[in-house]
């Protein structure tokens, strides 16, 4: 299996023959050195409905006629233009071809690009040959976190937003780390914009004398999991 990081929040994971996609935003993410024309999904989940998230979503699901997985209301609006989507909600979990998908809590917000109410922003832990991959979505710290981690033990990846301003920064972000307990920790949504700045080596470094490992991928590095 594979996890290949764009920059921001956009990932994909290639397990077998299937290609799923988180968040895809790429011809605008001035990080990406992947554009939306280069990548090829089965299946795109969304955590929200943010320009920087839903991204490039629509115009590879047409090429590729993908599956959108993400919570009801957002799953709705992409039915309106013409989408597939299996809906889903926050705690809900189905098992799909690739493997298991659950939705978690998440503290952000989710409006569409024409200003549509998205339902609740959520993270997701996806469960994919056995191992379990959490991508917390846009959040700030939760204590619940640490019921995300007892309950879905062990977190073989955390991705986790690191950038400050609009979700956790690096200090909020270690004690999320702390609280899940992964088993390897992936820095994101930094770097992208003058807004979100952050030194992923400070983050890597503070969770590192956590004794927690983190693994910093560049933009466009892709790795076995």
């Amino acid at each position: 299996m594979k996890l290949k990081y764009f920059g921001h929040s956009a990932f994909q994971i290639k397990s077998g023959k299937h290609s799923i996609l988180i968040d895809p935003f790429l011809d605008d993410n001035p990080v990406s050195k992947t554009k939306s024309n280069q990548v090829d999904a089965d299946f795109i989940v969304l955590t929200h409905a943010h320009g920087d998230h839903l991204g490039d979503a629509l115009k590879i699901a047409k090429r590729c006629n993908s599956l959108f997985i993400t919570v009801n209301e957002l799953a709705e609006w992409l039915k309106s233009k013409g989408m597939k989507a299996h809906n889903m909600h926050i705690g809900g979990s189905h098992q799909f071809d690739f493997g298991r998908v659950k939705f978690t809590i998440a503290h952000h917000g989710s409006i569409t690009p024409d200003g549509q109410y998205a339902g609740e922003p959520a993270g997701v832990v996806l469960t994919v040959e056995g191992k379990n991959i959490y991508h917390t979505g846009d959040t700030g710290l939760f204590y619940d976190m640490k019921l995300i981690g007892e309950m879905n033990n062990p977190i073989e990846y955390m991705l986790c937003p690191i950038g400050d301003n609009f979700t956790m920064g690096i200090t909020d972000a270690v004690k999320a780390v702390e609280l899940v307990q992964p088993k390897n920790v992936v820095p994101m949504h930094y770097n992208t914009f003058g807004l979100i700045q952050a030194d992923p080596e400070e983050f890597k470094a503070k969770v590192t004398a956590k004794g927690f490992n983190c693994r910093i991928l560049n933009f466009g590095d892709e790795i076995d999991i």
